[in-house]
């Protein structure tokens, strides 16, 4: 399934689209090369989600928690790992119990489109705006943004 996002403004609304539908073990992965708007969508969507302050990008951090949100989110920038183990390293699955995990980089911590309640976006740059190409596990296939 593909989406044009052709502005903010629809990254903004593709965004909410997306947080109504998340559930505690979701994982949003976000792809795409540098630039593409994998930090931009991840802002919209915990704006959505009811988060107020800033939306640091993970990527020196590489992880930042949303506690307060409902459900609790974790987002997490993987782009530094050099292998996979690193983010078993990293604590990462005491991180995502009972949470959302946006991950951005996904491929660096060995990929969660195994997962059954993964929902994969690549982002492609196209003209002034974007092209989302959206997969989603068996968890997502009742309710596709």
């Amino acid at each position: 399934m593909t989406f044009d996002l052709p502005d903010l403004e629809a990254m903004r609304a593709f965004g909410e689209r997306i947080a109504e539908l998340l559930r505690p073990g979701d994982v949003v992965e976000l792809s795409g090369t540098l630039g593409t708007g994998k930090t931009t969508l991840s802002r919209a969507i915990l704006r959505a989600m009811g988060h107020e302050g800033e939306v640091p990008s993970p990527t020196f951090t590489i992880i930042e928690s949303y506690d307060h949100l409902q459900p609790p989110v974790v987002h997490a920038d993987f782009y530094r790992l050099a292998h996979p183990s690193e983010a078993e390293q990293l604590g990462l699955d005491d991180y995502r119990d009972g949470s959302v995990l946006l991950a951005e980089w996904p491929d660096h911590a060995g990929g969660f489109a195994h997962e059954a309640d993964c929902l994969s976006i690549t982002l492609e740059i196209r003209g002034q705006g974007r092209l989302a190409v959206v997969e989603g596990g068996a968890g997502w296939q009742e309710r596709m943004p």
